[in-house]
């Protein structure tokens, strides 16, 4: 009901690009990133092509090499949590995932190594998002306590939503959103559990007084929303992405 009484207010998106989207590096300059895939994830050649494009080295790495010993990640700048269904999702959202990370011996000091390293820096989208949500790498740097940290719900639909939306970038720490700032943008999204939910809103409080929301859903006015269709999950004030304080580590949804 609520897509169908937009219809008739509904204007074009304005979608602006306040950055050059070209960059070009050397191949002595470019950082080596992890691109991670699991079980049931997806989206990795994607993602490893876009890291490519932006000129850095990016790698495919399966969570099993770095369980097995094979591979670390001390010789990556960053590492990338790529999309899908974890293990199925039978879970929920990523919760087999940061399982198999949290509470394996080798794999979890490998990955707290690596974001202790303040040379390091991280992206998570959609799976990817819930599973950063989930291991505490936002919005905090030195983390929060399990029962204060956000995480991702249920769309408010109860629906699993694939549609094309529109978002804006707004002011933050995010160092892969910088010079981006006052974009306006048309992303595709395609999540059932995208709704960001902060069990204590004091956290909710301070990410928007310190600007750790770099990504919010708008409307044809490139208004931040909570209206459905434009904000295609529920989160409060439009939310689809959070960074850390120190802007290293990256969590998107959409």
């Amino acid at each position: 009901a609520a897509e169908e009484a937009s219809l008739s207010v509904r204007k074009p998106p304005v979608y602006r690009f306040a950055f050059d989207a070209w960059v070009e590096r050397p191949l002595s300059a470019r950082k080596r990133v992890a691109v991670i895939r699991c079980e049931g994830s997806n989206g990795d050649r994607e993602m490893c092509s876009a890291f490519h494009l932006a000129g850095c080295e990016p790698w495919d790495v399966a969570v099993a090499d770095l369980a097995s010993g094979s591979l670390d990640l001390d010789r990556f700048r960053g590492v990338a949590f790529v999309g899908g269904f974890s293990f199925a999702d039978t879970l929920d959202s990523a919760k087999g995932w940061a399982g198999s990370i949290k509470y394996h011996a080798t794999l979890r000091p490998l990955f707290e190594r690596f974001k202790a390293r303040s040379d390091t820096f991280s992206l998570g989208v959609c799976n990817g998002c819930q599973l950063m949500a989930l291991l505490g790498w936002i919005p905090e740097q030195n983390g929060l306590p399990e029962d204060r940290q956000p995480r991702l719900l249920h769309n408010e639909s109860g629906k699993f939503e694939s549609r094309f939306s529109s978002v804006s970038i707004a002011p933050s720490p995010a160092i892969k959103f910088k010079n981006m700032e006052g974009s306006s943008l048309g992303v595709w999204v395609a999540h059932g559990e995208g709704r960001f939910f902060f069990p204590d809103e004091s956290v909710h409080t301070a990410v928007k007084e310190n600007n750790q929301i770099p990504l919010r859903y708008v409307n044809d006015k490139n208004e931040p929303t909570e209206a459905y269709p434009f904000n295609p999950n529920g989160s409060p004030g439009g939310i689809g992405a959070l960074c850390s304080d120190d802007g290293r580590h990256l969590a998107m949804m959409p």
